[in-house]
């Protein structure tokens, strides 16, 4: 291709967006030589996407309303750095016709569908109406302008519950209920129209029939200006959480050869209904017999990564191309698939304790380098700040194979090597999701995760030899490392002695289990470990790369293993284990917060109080709603009492650990 002929409408990129998908977009630009601007706000004056852009233009606050939200900046920001092109990203203003619309208007490029596109396929109700009267089949439900109470309750009751109250306006599980019953109803319209208005601007919600058991399939098209509207096959999005996807993967394994045709030809169908220019999503869901249309996406999905990979195309490379007024490069016939490819999305949250949100400083970043049939896309590195204010998605690891098998293997053990620490991730439950049996088999649903939760979050299995051999490993390395050496041996940091025999005893403790005693005998003789009366040769060095060569009687191990004050993250062939080293001398006081407060879990804004001071709560039951990370999180009742006391109001912006309300507990506590 005569690459001298691109780009003639434009040589200055700016990307509206941050994250993973910022610095994706940034790359895939710099390759084809295109100047690249990004914009941040406050909080991400540090990040990543703004440390690879060629320049940077300050948005403004933290809050995303403020900065990435905000229209007229991002439009002022191209027009200080010169930028005559707009690339959205996915979230934040990717399917805002009145952003398209105000690129547009400035004279500017934007990289994706008209507004008028936008408007007839973004959204939810519009679409479906548009997708009736194109003969697409479509799941029962209501797609009405009007949005009272009654008119919905109405619907409901029609439709019949089970039903799905969505966003018309969004996407990503925000703005989404299950409702079973009629009385559930109003608290799940109220909760849905604030979190799609604080997340989408846009509070108007559809209902549809709930499908039960059913399987995600999504179409990647892309049409350009000439007429010219193609399918990149289908993935499968089946893997999800809270209408979250975890995993993705292409193609779907759940189609035939007959059903892939038919399903891609339809939604080549859809996207022509409004001649559609630019990436976007055709979303399905399947019952197991029929697939019905879901939505349209008018902008570049999270999971585009897997596409790309089983049909070698850059959809982001696509396109600049289409948006510069380029023919697509090739055709329908021209499109082919090879291998499998399957992605998982790494999160900073706490699959332990209801999958919450963590924010703070990434002390350490362990990812495997990126290589054949391995694709990272990350957003984040080692001292980077994981803000309240937007997202948790750190990075996506993609692998592919030539056989689905092959991919998953490929992709258990780059997450099975993956460390990230200063925030809790979801590393671990991907990890055991990916290697679940019954998603190797292809046995799965939209409700898999919830059915397996407590499976795929069990506790670990307790520490062996091999762990506690890891943390005292790593525990003399981080004494000779203070100490200015490096720890090649656990004697040259306990001091070797020509004669004699010393003795030094490690205590260990895992969560709230019992203590172990491991004793580190050194002097003269070999060295050896002690754990539980048995007595093991041991010899630590450094690995060649990251982490520490264990050998324990005579077999080496690789390890990771990591110091943090008195806790203690490991890893080794037998999994992740995290330890707290009870240390004689550097003291070992633990906080303790008081079971009587409820305390905000991470910085937030107060969006609903639902109890009264002075009502009498059940255990669990809920007390109030904070938005973090775009997210709504209901704080409940820790055990059965009175709500002796709300310590904040609606709109209130708190910070991590704030007292927000008090609990007297009714007689003893369980």
């Amino acid at each position: 291709m005569d690459r001298s002929k691109l780009y003639r409408r434009f040589h200055t990129l700016l990307i509206a967006n941050r994250g993973e998908i910022a610095v994706r977009v940034i790359r895939t630009a710099k390759a084809m030589g295109l100047r690249t601007v990004a914009v941040y706000s406050e909080a991400d004056r540090g990040a990543l996407h703004v440390a690879m852009a060629d320049e940077a233009v300050l948005l403004g606050p933290s809050r995303a309303r403020d900065s990435y939200l905000n229209i007229e900046r991002v439009i002022e920001a191209a027009r200080r750095s010169g930028a005559e092109a707009i690339h959205p990203g996915y979230g934040f203003l990717s399917e805002n016709a009145d952003f398209a619309k105000a690129c547009l208007d400035a004279g500017l490029i934007f990289v994706g569908p008209t507004a008028e596109m936008m408007q007839a396929m973004g959204s939810k109700s519009g679409s479906k109406l548009l997708m009736e009267k194109a003969g697409v089949p479509l799941v029962p439900g209501y797609h009405g302008e009007a949005q009272d109470d009654a008119t919905l309750a109405k619907a409901a009751a029609k439709i019949g519950f089970p039903v799905l109250v969505k966003a018309s306006a969004g996407g990503g599980g925000r703005g989404m209920r299950i409702v079973r019953k009629a009385d559930e109803l109003p608290a799940s319209v109220e909760s849905a129209k604030r979190e799609a208005k604080a997340a989408f601007g846009d509070d108007r919600l559809l209902i549809e029939k709930l499908v039960q058991n059913p399987r995600h399939i999504e179409v990647q098209v892309i049409g350009d200006s000439h007429g010219n509207l193609l399918s990149l096959f289908e993935r499968e999005c089946t893997l999800q959480r809270r209408h979250q996807k975890v995993i993705e993967e292409a193609p779907s394994p759940t189609l035939n050869a007959a059903q892939r045709d038919a399903v891609c030809a339809a939604a080549r169908k859809a996207a022509g209904a409004v001649s559609y220019v630019g990436a976007g999503t055709i979303e399905f869901v399947s019952d197991g017999k029929d697939v019905f249309f879901i939505e349209m996406n008018t902008r570049l999905q999270v999971e585009h990564p897997v596409t790309e990979l089983i049909t070698g195309v850059d959809l982001v490379e696509w396109q600049l191309l289409i948006a510069s007024g380029e023919k697509l490069p090739m055709t329908q016939d021209q499109i082919t698939l090879h291998g499998h490819a399957i992605e998982a999305r790494v999160y900073a949250e706490n699959p332990g304790k209801n999958f919450m949100p963590s924010v703070g400083t990434i002390r350490s970043w362990n990812i495997p380098e990126q290589a054949a049939g391995l694709r990272i896309d990350a957003g984040y590195r080692a001292g980077d700040t994981v803000s309240p204010h937007y997202d948790a998605m750190l990075a996506k690891l993609i692998a592919w194979a030539p056989t689905r098998d092959g991919a998953i293997d490929r992709l258990t053990h780059a997450l099975s090597e993956s460390d990230v620490r200063g925030v809790v991730t979801n590393i671990p439950f991907l990890t055991a999701l990916v290697g679940h049996p019954a998603v190797r088999a292809n046995v799965i649903d939209t409700g898999f995760i919830e059915r397996e939760l407590d499976h795929l979050t069990a506790a670990p299995k307790p520490p062996g030899d091999l762990e506690f051999a890891a943390a005292v490993a790593a525990v003399l390395q981080q004494e000779a490392t203070a100490a200015g050496g490096v720890a090649r041996s656990p004697w040259g940091a306990a001091g070797w002695m020509p004669v004699g025999r010393r003795q030094r005893v490690f205590t260990f403790r895992q969560g709230q289990g019992g203590e172990q005693k491991v004793g580190l005998h050194y002097g003269k003789g070999p060295v050896t470990l002690s754990v539980g009366g048995r007595e093991i040769g041991f010899a630590v060095a450094p690995g060649l790369t990251r982490g520490i060569d264990v050998t324990l009687d005579g077999i080496k191990s690789h390890v990771q293993a990591i110091v943090e004050g008195h806790e203690l993250y490991v890893r080794t062939r037998n999994g992740r284990f995290e330890l707290h080293w009870v240390d004689p001398f550097g003291g070992d006081d633990e906080e303790q917060v008081g079971e009587d407060r409820i305390v905000a879990p991470l910085p937030g804004t107060v969006v609903a109080i639902l109890a009264e001071v002075g009502a009498k709560l059940e255990k669990g039951a809920p007390i109030l709603t904070l938005e973090v990370m775009k997210m709504e999180q209901t704080l409940r009742a820790p055990f059965a009492g009175v709500l002796k006391a709300i310590k904040c109001k609606v709109g209130d912006i708190v910070g991590e650990g704030v007292e927000l309300a008090e609990i007297e507990p009714a007689g003893e506590r369980p």
